[in-house]
């Protein structure tokens, strides 16, 4: 499954990153501690948080996330924004919480 696919069958938003459309999910990580986001998510992992500051885009460069999906409408900062559409970074909006975006993810991935 694509981002792109992830989008159309869980009805989110594309914030930022329209480059990284294309890239493949393997999981999915839950966390708002950037520092357990760094340690334990996998390559390829669907990174869901509220966080919405710049360093979002750097941990999920570093991690190598397939996308980050920011719960519960929270708005990415506009310099993530732009950090985001550079670096290629799918972000992601619902106005799911974490945890029911988790239950959707499970059923779709």
């Amino acid at each position: 499954m694509t981002v792109s696919d992830l989008i159309n069958k869980l009805d989110l938003k594309l914030v930022a990153g329209a480059d990284g459309l294309d890239h493949a999910i393997s999981g999915c990580y839950i966390c708002d501690l950037l520092s357990l986001v760094m340690s334990n998510s996998s390559s390829g992992n669907v990174w869901v948080t509220v966080q919405t500051n710049i360093n979002v885009v750097a941990v999920a460069a570093l991690t190598d996330a397939a996308c980050v999906v920011i719960a519960e409408n929270s708005q990415l900062e506009p310099i993530a924004v732009s950090k985001a559409d550079k670096e290629g970074i799918a972000v992601l909006s619902t106005h799911m919480t974490a945890y029911e975006i988790a239950c959707k993810l499970k059923d779709v991935l």
